[in-house]
């Protein structure tokens, strides 16, 4: 299928594997709204990609989020075709050196937010009969890794999120679909600290964002009556 004429909100759409999609997505005719906290770098983006839309935001913040599906629906003059739940943040640290507070935030912003928008968009997709929720996982989605209590919290929940989405939304013509991939080689690694580095995957072994977004496009790209329920990324 064509995705030419279509819409997108990619949430985390600065950088990373969020703005390989957007630009993916963005070349394959689809009008792209990208969402993100850093405005600079969202908005240099919007101005690479044709029709795109820059909408800053701070998905961990519910007020800025309350208001976001209101500002993207008047910007498309209608909710969008579909959704790329992508925006999340990741940290390595042991269970007992984890603070609740960044538990918390960590789950607010990997698996309350994205829940937001899905609670927020999909009515309106089942109304139309169509709409598309892709939700971008993690290896860490279904692996228990040391220091990773935050992260693999959110994404095992993620990842029952989208199981329940779709067991909802079959037959309704709005599919669900889960791309879960390996480490992705992004500048999330630049913040992790020497001594973790040594028991993660080296860089030039990791997967590209651009990867990532050729998996999406694939996903979004078959026909109506054909779902990918769950598509799981590694390195050759």
């Amino acid at each position: 299928m064509t995705l030419r004429g279509r819409t997108a909100l990619i949430t985390g759409a600065s950088r990373g594997i969020g703005a390989a999609i957007a630009r993916r997505l963005g070349a394959a005719g689809v009008r792209v709204v990208l969402v993100a906290r850093s405005d600079v770098l969202l908005r240099a983006l919007a101005e690479s990609i044709e029709g795109a839309i820059a909408v800053p935001c701070d998905m961990s913040d519910r007020a800025a989020l309350a208001g976001l599906v209101q500002e993207v629906t008047d910007r498309l003059a209608g909710a969008p075709d579909i959704l790329v739940n992508n925006a999340g943040g990741f940290f390595i640290a042991p269970a007992v050196e984890t603070s609740i507070d960044a538990f918390r935030e960590t789950l607010e912003l990997n698996l309350a937010a994205p829940f937001a928008l899905v609670h927020e968009i999909v009515p309106t997709m089942r109304r139309r009969g169509e709409g598309h929720v892709v939700t971008i996982g993690s290896i860490a989605d279904r692996v228990a890794f040391p220091g990773n209590i935050a992260y693999a919290s959110s994404k095992f929940g993620l990842r029952a999120l989208h199981e329940v989405l779709r067991a909802e939304l079959k037959g309704t013509g709005v599919r669900a679909s889960l791309v879960s991939p390996g480490p992705v080689d992004t500048d999330l690694w630049d913040a992790i600290e020497e001594k973790d580095r040594a028991a993660l995957t080296p860089r030039a072994e990791m997967l590209s964002a651009e990867a990532v977004a050729d998996a999406v496009q694939f996903v979004l790209s078959l026909r109506p009556d054909v779902n990918i329920d769950e598509l799981r990324l590694s390195h050759s």
